[in-house]
């Protein structure tokens, strides 16, 4: 299996360019309201940082039914099989860090 790459390695890597990142935006978006919370906080927070292998894992991610997607965020259940790649475990802890501590919007 490869490695994960340090961060001078990342560092390294270049970034998605304002196109790319507005492409996999678009890519993103859900019918499910909580998980475009999530991912709307993901760009929010990481939009400028992005290189290609967090559009790898994000492309990975959005390929998935938003029940499902939902399950990754919340921890409901990690990765598994294809899906458990580097590049997706990134990206999922990224999207999972709140600002709030908390786990999904409450409802009222």
């Amino acid at each position: 299996m490869g490695e994960i790459p340090s961060s001078d390695m990342v560092a390294d890597m270049p970034l998605l360019d304002e196109r790319a990142v507005s492409m996999l935006r678009w890519r993103s978006r859900r019918g499910m309201v909580e998980n475009d919370l999530f991912i709307e906080r993901f760009f929010t927070r990481f939009a400028s940082q992005l290189h290609q292998r967090h559009a790898d894992g994000m492309n990975a991610l959005m390929d998935l039914a938003d029940n499902d997607l939902l399950d990754l965020l919340l921890r409901r259940r990690e990765p598994e099989g294809a899906l458990n790649t580097e590049e997706v475990r990134e990206v999922l802890g990224m999207m999972r860090q709140g600002g709030s501590g908390a786990t999904a919007p409450a409802h009222g």
